[in-house]
């Protein structure tokens, strides 16, 4: 058996005895949730009627005798999301699956989900990191009646599928499983698509053309093939375990796609039948399991929300994740992916070449991975190394993964990666803590020192290039855009721009305390910086024309001022009372009253 690298067993070790009290209180709370029985068994006569009380004959007799599991289907489906409009039909699918073994299942509930490429740039934006702790409520309300034995968890993008599980493990004591709906197929190259977004913020093309290449790149059902934080989710949930083998990337609505969603009905129904099969989900989610989410990302450069998500999903199960956990196993953890927007290949090609089966193959086979961990298939991460496929009987079937890549130019083995570390980094210094993914940043751009330009708004950078004023090497600091000012948008709006600036030869970065996207690309970005502007953080006292220094290299981001004068300094303030009314804003109070900093996950809980 390989052995464990010693980072990754002193991180989880050190992990784990952080988390020691909090983590058993946890499994506490879940196993003194979970008795010996079918829930319904608990309820009374006319609890269970209500229950029951719209099903047909055969389901209604079945939960009526109350000895078969009953499982809830959590669906965010809508048809406005690509990505999740395929779950349309996946409620019908389950629930006849589940009568065909005997059992039951049930629409426990819908929760809300949004798109992020919709809002961006846009009011709504703004509601879209809370959205994550009202999809894990509405989760939690859906599994409150105490009619469900086990779960199943329709979910694909940003906010949605932390939101999911958050909520899941709030219920931890039930078993359950994400079941996933797979990439649209490979529209025009996102090079193109790229291309054709810088050529219309510097007014070289139309919105006509613009309009053109951005619907040919996002054309049909399933998720956008780029490597955002919708396709991070999914890499996530497989290497955590919640996942079947395989299953992040099949293209919807194909025959090996409906039998992994059959399949996963027929795994769920097992694991939540009372027996040495049962299994909860709050005990899949443990340390371990955290710590090989966290390799996921270096190893693929997956998206930065994660360094907010996982740290609140790791609370969620009693564990105490920190930045400083992502920032050593960086060090060690190889890069293995180049998926755009850190190479030109969408997930397709990266699926084609291998996918997460060679990822985790790779991994395992250098002790950079927890293999003895527990999964929704049985196995421990030795069962992730396989692919599957529909054989010539129809039956769905699992073949190991070939040892080579299918493309080296998209997936490469641990013996040469295309960088020795991971593409997150933590950033520190007297402007406080950031996060930065470098592993689309050019290295002779990872380190740039230059004049701040002060913005409030993101819309205002805009302005100022169109004014031409931003023709010269700086790091524009956007600030008071937090989750306490106005909810911690995405500011990816601003890559266009920033990457025109950055092609024009000069030195630039982005420096804020709102939130990029697994989207962002080569302009090297400090985000996430805590304390953020509204709690009085050091990027309130940033002036126009300070010398900022931000050094992925040696993890530092400084302001170059004399440290008296800078804390002498009066913070800035902002008018925010245009971000709190309208367009249902003012729902969102809470969140900004009570969300936790960036590196505490950026949370209500």
């Amino acid at each position: 058996m390989t052995v464990l690298h010693p980072v990754l067993a002193e991180v989880t070790e050190r992990l784990r005895e952080r988390s020691r009290e909090s983590r058993a209180d946890y499994l506490r709370r879940i196993d003194g949730a979970q008795g010996g029985s079918v829930h319904r068994e608990r309820l009374s006569c006319g609890n269970l009627a209500h229950g029951f009380a719209a099903c047909g004959a055969t389901d209604k007799e079945r939960l009526r005798e109350g000895h078969a599991p009953n499982l809830a289907i959590i669906n965010a489906y809508n048809d406005m999301l690509s990505a999740h409009q395929p779950y349309e039909r996946y409620p019908e699918l389950i629930r006849n699956v589940a009568r065909d073994i005997g059992i039951t299942a049930q629409m426990a509930g819908g929760v809300p989900a949004m798109c992020d490429g919709i809002t961006q740039g846009r009011a709504g934006m703004e509601m879209s990191l809370f959205s994550r702790d009202l999809i894990a409520m509405a989760t939690a309300i859906s599994l409150s009646h105490d009619m469900f034995d086990g779960a199943l968890y329709l979910g694909i993008c940003d906010k949605i599928v932390p939101g999911l599980l958050i909520g899941a493990l709030s219920f931890g004591h039930l078993p359950g499983i994400f079941v996933p709906s797979g990439p649209m197929p490979s529209g025009i190259s996102n090079e193109q698509k790229s291309k054709v977004r810088q050529a219309y913020a510097e007014g070289k093309a139309t919105k006509a053309e613009l309009l053109e290449a951005e619907a040919a790149s996002y054309h049909a059902p399933g998720t956008c093939t780029f490597y955002g934080t919708a396709n991070s989710n999914q890499m996530l949930m497989e290497i955590m375990g919640l996942h079947l083998p395989g299953a992040s990337f099949v293209a919807p609505d194909t025959p090996l796609r409906d039998a992994l969603t059959r399949e996963a009905v027929l795994r769920v129904a097992e694991l939540s039948a009372p027996g040495s099969s049962h299994l909860p989900l709050g005990h899949i989610v443990d340390e371990r399991a955290i710590v090989n989410g966290v390799i996921g990302l270096h190893a693929t450069g997956g998206s930065t929300n994660h360094l907010l998500h996982l740290v609140a999903i790791a609370r969620a199960a009693g564990i105490e994740l920190r930045w400083d956990d992502f920032d050593a196993l960086s060090s060690v953890i190889p890069l293995l992916a180049r998926v755009y927007p850190n190479g030109y290949a969408d997930v397709n090609q990266f699926h084609e070449a291998g996918g997460m089966a060679f990822l985790i193959d790779q991994l395992l086979s250098q002790g950079l991975l927890h293999a003895d961990v527990r999964t929704v298939f049985g196995t421990g991460m030795d069962g992730y190394t396989q692919v599957p496929h529909i054989d010539d009987a129809g039956a769905l079937v699992w073949k190991p993964v070939s040892r080579e890549s299918g493309n080296r130019g998209v997936l490469r083995g641990v013996a040469e990666p295309f960088r020795a570390d991971g593409g997150l980094r933590m950033l520190s210094g007297n402007l406080g803590r950031a996060v930065i993914k470098v592993s689309s940043v050019p290295e002779d751009r990872q380190v740039i020192e230059a004049p701040a330009i002060v913005f409030h708004d993101q819309d205002d950078v805009r302005k100022a290039f169109e004014r031409g004023e931003l023709n010269r090497d700086f790091i524009a600091v956007v600030r008071f855009q937090g989750p306490q000012a106005i909810g911690m948008p995405e500011l990816h709006k601003l890559t266009p721009t920033l990457s025109v600036l950055q092609d024009r030869g000069h030195r630039i970065a982005l420096l804020t305390d709102g939130r990029m996207s697994g989207a962002s690309g080569r302009v090297p970005a400090a985000i996430h910086v805590t304390p953020e502007a509204q709690d009085n953080g050091a990027i309130a006292r940033i002036r126009d024309g300070d010398i900022v220094r931000l050094d992925a290299v040696n993890g530092r981001l400084d302001v170059l001022v004399d440290a008296a004068e800078f804390e002498a300094r009066v913070p800035a303030t902002a008018d925010l009372s245009a971000h709190q009314f309208g367009l249902g804003r003012e729902l969102f109070g809470m969140f900004r009253r009570n969300a936790t900093t960036a590196d505490l996950g950026a949370g209500v809980f």
